[in-house]
């Protein structure tokens, strides 16, 4: 059996960023056969860091992962259990490829895989070519015991943050909610390096699949909860893999992440902005960068609009959920920070934080500066996704009434923008957009509005519908 024919054959597929799947398809061959095809269409030299989130499928995925390294005679780097962006950014220091086994934001039962070449992110041609590749695969994989993790991975991610942000959370109480997040122990070293007295507050070992695109009422409730009772300046936590961050005010309510993205650029200076055409449009409208440009949603999309920067250009990228992606070095107070295109949790909480301190106001009141439009996200899970396309397909063609399905009450449509799903802009300001999962069988769904309250009542109204529908 080859590769090619193997991973043809498997339901395990890229999606917005890497490949995914159930636990139950990601089996020793098929994670074999990804990292094979991977170092054969995208490799280079002869060393590779490979590390994993907490999941309980991950490590068997690693060894799966080294293995096919050790067949290739590649030197493995292992760095253990770390945040997604801590891979990424050591890899980029020692100008080698990377592999980290991690699903990121999606349920227990599903896990996945991302690649990383000497220059970053494999991009989507890099994929199609890992599924061109034809590597003969044996009969059963032999898998090598973990090795130990070399620390200085996880050193050299602490240290970029604590140099440049420096004092920065002096006096500062966060909470931080570690639940299994990849990163709730970093977070805590790097808050209170930086002067931060920090709460640690539920943590588990089982793990629980934050989306910080459509947060949970009960994480919601829990945090407002945790305001009253402890008492905060502000609350943060991450997806598992600590890409994606959650970023509350003193009052326990979460940010959106797309507001996250315009106060980081904000307070790094950006004067070149990429972010998905799914996110709020107070980009434009906050009238704070030069040049703001749209893309399809995923971070390869993101990172391609970077590339596409003037060379002098300061440039921060960001996507709805939260995920900061710096594609240049930024200078701030003799400090340097370092590009690093990849999505990161970590930056954009300590820009938020950073940005308070400088004005003198709280996380809250950051907010007070900024354009009045409000997002509202969510998704029907257990969505096929041909049913998703089968419908935007409909609504492209014109074999239904898209506005009808997606905003009755909103209007006269005066604008649909196909980039990447399905997104009507009416002429009374609401924005609603439909996009099948590039990750999960789910379709999701994006409301903007010029209140909170009639964000979410669009998003849920439109979700109704399809479900009705």
């Amino acid at each position: 059996m080859t590769s090619a024919f193997l991973l043809s054959e498997s339901p395990v597929k890229f999606g917005t960023s890497g490949v995914r799947g159930l636990v139950e398809e990601l089996t020793d061959k098929v994670c074999y056969a990804y990292a094979m095809a991977f170092w054969r269409a995208a490799g280079a030299g002869d060393r590779v860091v490979i590390g994993h989130d907490l999941r309980p499928s991950s490590p068997q995925m690693t060894l799966a992962c080294i293995a096919a390294m050790r067949d290739l005679g590649v030197h493995v780097d292992y760095v253990g259990a770390l945040p997604t962006p801590a891979i990424a950014y050591y890899a980029s220091l020692q100008n080698v490829p990377a592999i980290v086994i991690t699903g990121s934001h999606i349920p227990f039962d599903r896990n996945g895989i991302k690649f990383y070449r000497q220059e970053g992110e494999i991009t989507k041609a890099d994929e199609e070519a890992m599924l061109a590749q034809v590597v003969e695969m044996p009969e059963r994989v032999n898998l090598p015991a973990l090795p130990e993790a070399d620390p200085v991975a996880r050193n050299s991610f602490i240290a970029r943050y604590t140099s440049f942000f420096s004092g920065a959370l002096t006096g500062k109480k966060i909470a931080v909610y570690q639940h299994s997040s990849v990163a709730r122990d970093i977070i805590v070293e790097v808050f209170e390096n930086l002067g931060a007295e920090v709460v640690a507050l539920g943590r588990t070992e089982t793990f629980v699949p934050i989306d910080t695109e459509a947060v949970r009422p009960e994480n919601i409730e829990q945090a407002a909860k945790w305001a009253l009772e402890v008492g905060f300046d502000a609350i943060v936590s991450t997806d598992g893999d600590a890409d994606r961050p959650l970023i509350g005010d003193e009052h326990g309510q979460w940010l959106r992440g797309d507001i996250v993205g315009v106060l980081t650029a904000k307070y790094l200076h950006a004067n070149y902005v990429v972010t998905p055409v799914s996110s709020n449009t107070v980009l434009e409208q906050s009238h704070l960068f030069d040049d703001c440009v749209r893309t399809k949603i995923g971070s390869p999309y993101v990172i391609a609009g970077m590339e596409n920067a003037p060379r002098e250009a300061e440039v921060v990228g960001y996507e709805a959920n939260g995920g900061v992606l710096l594609g240049s070095d930024i200078k701030k107070a003799a400090q340097l920070l370092k590009a690093l295109p990849t999505r990161d949790a970590l930056l954009p909480m300590l820009a938020v934080f950073g940005l308070a301190a400088e004005q003198g106001c709280s996380v809250s009141e950051l907010l007070t500066d900024l354009p009045s439009r409000f997002t509202h996200s969510d998704r029907i899970q257990n969505f096929a996704t041909e049913d998703s396309r089968a419908l935007i397909a409909a609504f492209v063609a014109g074999e239904k009434d898209a506005a009808t399905v997606m905003a009755p009450q909103s209007g006269d449509v005066v604008h649909a923008d196909i980039t990447d799903g399905y997104r009507l802009t009416f002429a009374n300001g609401d924005i609603v957009h439909l996009r099948p999962s590039g990750n999960a069988p789910e379709l999701r769904c994006y409301a903007e509005a010029e209140c909170a309250d009639r964000a979410k009542a669009l998003c849920e109204a439109c979700l109704a519908a399809v479900k009705a529908a």
